[in-house]
């Protein structure tokens, strides 16, 4: 059994996640990070001049909509892995190597994008809060239709920084399934279609908890999907 849970980065859903830890006891916690990307969570001052400037412009925007929620970028990841931890469960690192992936899709994109990604991102830097909270609450209510709307606006991005993640992370879950037979995942909510779609199609047992499930209820519980 797989249980993939959809977070937010920038939300503060540490009491969920270690409610749902409890409720599943789950022999292995995975999380949506690599080890550079765990690193310079935890050591955020940590020298930053070789991380492609895409890169650190998306921080800063996540930092900075974090601070609204009173949180810290990746709390719920670190929080997953400070529990797994304490109670003597295995962690696993799933994703992709993070400036591997910055690098490969500025390379990638065309001129327009670049332009167009540059745009957003100082948009995110200096946006208006209620505009940006708009679009967080946009995509927390309609990921799959945001997720198409990526891929048209930007389909070097969406391939790199979705879908070829989306099968990586799938394709280690997979592998993992075969040691261990209950796993937690906690993966960015975007990922979780991809990544469900991927596992299901191998027949492998899974249970999903999306993002608006974390904020809108308190019984976890009763707000899984369930593979029949």
């Amino acid at each position: 059994m797989i249980v993939l849970v959809g977070t937010g980065h920038v939300f503060d859903l540490s009491s969920k996640i270690v409610q749902l830890i409890e409720e599943k006891s789950p022999n292995l916690v995975c999380v949506e990070l690599d080890e550079k990307r765990y690193g310079a969570i935890i050591s955020p001052d940590k020298d930053s001049r070789n991380i492609p400037i895409m890169y650190r412009i998306l921080s800063k925007f996540q930092q900075r909509v974090a601070e609204w929620y009173g949180t810290r970028v990746g709390e719920e990841m670190i929080t997953a892995i400070e529990v797994a931890k304490r109670k003597g469960i295995d962690v696993e690192f799933i994703d992709m190597d993070a400036e591997e992936i910055f690098r490969k899709f500025w390379k990638n994109m065309s001129l327009r994008e670049k332009l167009k990604i540059i745009f957003s991102g100082i948009f995110g830097l200096v946006g208006r809060r209620s505009t940006i909270e708009r679009e967080i609450n946009k995509f927390k209510d309609r990921v799959d239709e945001v997720i198409e709307e990526i891929g048209r606006n930007f389909p070097s991005i969406k391939k790199v920084l979705i879908d070829e993640r989306n099968e990586h992370m799938a394709r280690r879950l997979e592998e993992l399934s075969k040691e261990y037979d209950r796993i937690i995942a906690f993966i960015g909510d975007g990922h979780v279609p991809g990544i469900e779609k991927h596992l299901r199609s191998r027949n492998i047992e899974v249970e999903v908890v999306r993002l608006r499930d974390l904020q809108d209820n308190t019984n976890i519980s009763f707000t899984v999907e369930v593979d029949p």
